[in-house]
């Protein structure tokens, strides 16, 4: 139960962890396991580069020699199909070597029989693309192969020298014209050390080898520029119809829960405040006394009925935020809160009204929900303008556990969210702490 989760509203889900994007600090490349994955690529990667290597070159000699008949036409297509389908293989092989996702670049398929496809294949760019790719991979796989093995040959003799003398073994360590015979494990500590040395380097050249390999497979195995855009601009498209959809939806549940509180509460209330008053005026003139009791309880039920009104406009809209702002407003929420709440609102000019009211409710369901179940002794909330975000943070530090169920309150707020193209988070794990997270975009 709980974890993060990223509630749809418009937004999307964070990027994952890649070889460009993960930390460059020691510590965290040993500890990455994008660094190791990307180290046995490197390794066994050559293998890659050789058999693409053979198949291009064998294929395309026999495909141009055999084309004067006709077995070479069909031999091509083969051809073509192979690397389009290694291609297929190599950008998932990225995702598992580097992380790096790369999309498909192909151009829709036509309809019709195997010739029109393959018509179409054949006049796809990406597919000539696809070659280019495999025709470089030897000479960049030999080059990190070659690297790789000389760096982490070296790291792992160094690193064993205090072994393998223990063992009683004889060692010889030749760097250069230097040879190094340690005896004992004194003598062995200073080859350890230079093998801690060399394991940094040897990270540092995997990723930096790593980055190169994935930008030069995103060039070749992924979409232009064009088609890069133009993806971005109908995933775009396709998120603000959803958004949309979910605003509306939203707009629909708010106005039926201020028509049922409106026929349960306050309507309720005047009604019986009317009849209250009729029978006073029944009474008026035989029964002072009873008149004047109806005529009270008809004014303590028309304060109720002010009073349910007062509560309802709050919540389509709190009356603070338009004269006060935002600060003033989560405040009052703040200190309403059963939990002590650290509230920190950094916003260099106001954000337009939808923000501010959104912002608002988000803190209020959130506090709510802390009151109901986090069981928590403390909570903060933060406010500030990230670029062209403003973005809503509150923390607490109860059990945990918090879930964005369909129909449920957070649900509620990722609706509010999506009116405006905007996200929700909700990072939750069990025992805590609880953080929901909304960037609010300032212009949409």
């Amino acid at each position: 139960m709980g974890g993060l989760s990223t509630v749809p509203g418009g937004g999307a889900a964070r990027p994952g962890r890649s070889v460009v994007r993960a930390s460059w600090r020691p510590l965290d490349m040993a500890r990455s396991s994008i660094t190791w994955r990307a180290a046995a690529y490197q390794l066994v990667g050559l293998a890659f580069g050789v058999a693409w290597f053979m198949v291009l070159v064998t294929g395309v000699a026999l495909s141009a020699g055999l084309l004067i008949i006709w077995v070479g036409a069909p031999l091509a297509a083969l051809l073509l199909l192979l690397w389009r389908a290694g291609a297929v293989f190599e950008r998932a092989l990225m995702k598992g070597a580097y992380g790096v996702t790369i999309p498909s670049p192909y151009r829709p398929m036509p309809e019709g029989n195997l010739f029109r496809k393959l018509k179409s294949m054949a006049g796809d760019p990406a597919t000539w693309k696809d070659f280019a790719y495999f025709a470089l991979l030897f000479p960049v796989t030999l080059i990190e192969f070659t690297v790789s093995v000389m760096l982490w040959t070296a790291t792992g003799v160094l690193l064993a020298a205090p072994v393998v003398v223990l063992l009683g073994e004889d060692m010889r360590i030749q760097i250069g014209d230097l040879v190094y015979f340690p005896q004992n494990l004194f003598e062995a500590l200073p080859a350890f050390a230079a093998g801690c040395a060399l394991l940094v380097l040897a990270m540092y050249v995997t990723r930096a080898m790593g980055i190169g390999h994935a930008l030069y497979a995103v060039f070749l195995l992924g979409p232009n520029a064009s088609q890069t855009e133009a993806r971005r601009q109908q995933a775009r498209a396709d998120r603000l119809q959803a958004s949309r959809a979910r605003g509306v939806d939203a707009a629909e549940a708010e106005r039926r829960r201020i028509e049922r509180d409106l026929h349960d509460g306050a309507q309720q209330r005047l009604l019986a405040v009317a009849m209250d008053i009729g029978r006073a005026r029944a009474k008026l003139e035989d029964d002072p006394e009873g008149a004047r009791a109806l005529i009270e309880q008809a004014h303590t039920g028309t304060k109720e009925a002010i009073s349910e009104l007062r509560d309802l406009a709050r919540g389509i809209y709190p009356a603070i935020l338009t004269d006060r702002g935002l600060d003033p407003a989560l405040s009052g929420l703040a200190a309403r809160a059963p939990v002590p709440v650290e509230v920190d609102v950094d916003l260099p000019e106001r954000p337009p009204a939808a923000v501010e009211s959104i912002a608002y409710f988000i803190v209020a369901e959130s506090l709510a929900n802390i009151a109901k179940y986090a069981r928590a002794t403390r909570a903060s909330v933060r406010v500030a303008r990230e670029d062209a975000w403003v973005v809503v943070e509150v923390i607490d530090n109860g059990v945990g556990g918090a879930v964005a169920a369909p129909d449920g309150g957070l649900a509620g707020l990722a609706d509010r969210a999506a009116t405006i193209d905007g996200m929700l988070i909700v990072d939750s794990p069990p025992g805590g702490p609880t953080i929901i997270r909304a960037d609010l975009p300032c212009t949409w």
